[in-house]
C-alpha cells in the first residue's frame, strides 16, 4: 500500500469516526426539539389571544362575576410575561416557572367555565359557543404540541447520552439535556365526584 493510499484510508476512517460521533445528529435533533418547542409556544399563544374575546363576551352577560374575569386576565398577563426561549430548555427552574404560569392560566379558565354554567343566556349565544369551540381546539393543540415536544426532547436527550453521539455532544457541542413537560402534582389520583344530596 502506498503512502498516498494509506493517507486516504486514514482520512476516510477519521471522517467515518467523526460522522458517527454526533457531529451532525446532535444539532439535527436539537433543532427538531426547538422546532417542537416553537409549536408549543404557538399553541399557548393561540389560547392567550382567544382569552380577551372570551372575557369580553362573558363580561357582557355576567357582570357580577368580575372577580373571576379579573383572575383570568391576570393569569393571562402572568403567563404571557414569562418567556422561555429555546436556549433555556435545559434550565429546570425556568422551565418549571413557565409551566406553572401556564397551569395557573388553565386553572383560571376552568374557574371561568364553572362560572359560565350559571348563565344559560350566555351559553345560548352563538359567539360564546364559537369561542368555546375555539378554546377547546386550542387546549387540544396545546396537548398535542406538548406531547410532540416531549417526544423530540426524548430523542435528543437519548442521543446526547448514548455512544458514539455522546462524544460529539460533550466535546464539540457542549450539549445539555432539555426539560420535558410532566404531569401536574396529584394527576395520578382519581378525582372525587360529589353529586350532593339532590333528589
Amino acid at each position: 500500500m502506498s503512502w498516498k493510499s494509506f493517507r486516504f484510508a486514514l482520512i476516510a476512517a477519521g471522517a467515518a469516526m467523526l460522522a458517527s460521533c454526533g457531529i451532525n445528529s446532535v444539532p439535527t435533533k436539537e433543532e427538531a426539539a426547538k422546532a417542537a418547542w416553537a409549536n408549543v409556544e404557538s399553541a399557548y399563544q393561540r389560547r392567550a389571544d382567544l382569552i380577551p374575546n372570551l372575557v369580553s363576551t362573558v363580561r357582557g352577560a355576567a357582570a357580577a362575576e368580575e372577580d373571576t374575569l379579573t383572575g383570568v386576565i391576570e393569569a393571562r398577563s402572568r403567563a404571557t410575561s414569562i418567556q422561555l426561549s429555546a436556549d433555556d430548555l435545559d434550565d429546570p427552574a425556568k422551565f418549571q416557572q413557565f409551566e406553572a404560569a401556564q397551569g395557573e392560566l388553565g386553572s383560571a379558565l376552568s374557574r371561568l367555565m364553572v362560572t359560565v354554567e350559571r348563565y344559560p343566556e350566555l351559553q345560548s349565544q352563538q359567539r360564546f359557543g364559537d369561542l368555546m369551540v375555539t378554546l377547546e381546539g386550542s387546549e387540544n393543540r396545546i396537548e398535542t404540541a406538548r406531547v410532540r415536544y416531549n417526544e423530540a426532547v426524548q430523542d435528543y436527550n437519548t442521543t446526547i447520552r448514548t455512544f458514539p453521539d455522546i462524544v460529539g455532544a460533550k466535546v464539540i457541542h457542549g450539549a445539555e439535556p432539555m426539560q420535558t413537560f410532566s404531569a401536574k402534582p396529584g394527576a395520578d389520583e382519581a378525582p372525587t365526584v360529589d353529586f350532593g344530596n339532590e333528589g
